[in-house]
């Protein structure tokens, strides 16, 4: 029972952490396009809009229970490693450097939920 609630823990956070990388990434779209230069270029946006859209959908896998969120959770790491790397290229940007903690601390997080369905179903 421990273990399933500990699993359920887990989830909890992981939700709330794709939602604020979400709303991070989301924010970060805007505040980019407005500086523009290096900020608005097509790979970098890109990056947050697929950042985004990986946490809105893993965070919907997981509320509603779906048996396919560790998949979603695993591409969502994937896709934050990768707008952490965009962001971080701009290393001076405080929106930047705050979108890129938010988006390490998602992928930690989405790698750990994709891993426990597969160590379970084991």
């Amino acid at each position: 029972m421990s273990h399933v609630a500990s699993h359920n823990e887990e989830m909890k956070s992981c939700i709330e952490e794709c939602q604020s990388c979400h709303s991070s990434c989301l924010e970060s779209i805007s505040y980019c396009l407005e500086i523009g230069g290096k900020h608005a270029t097509p790979e970098h946006i890109k990056s947050l809009r697929d950042c985004a859209e990986a946490c809105q959908t893993s965070a919907n896998f997981m509320l509603s229970g779906s048996p396919m969120h560790p998949m979603t959770c695993g591409v969502c790491a994937e896709a934050c490693q990768r707008c952490e790397t965009s962001c971080n290229m701009m290393p001076d940007d405080k929106q930047m450097a705050d979108c890129a903690a938010r988006c390490r601390s998602c992928a930690e997080s989405c790698r750990k939920m994709s891993g426990h369905k597969t160590s379970a179903a084991a």
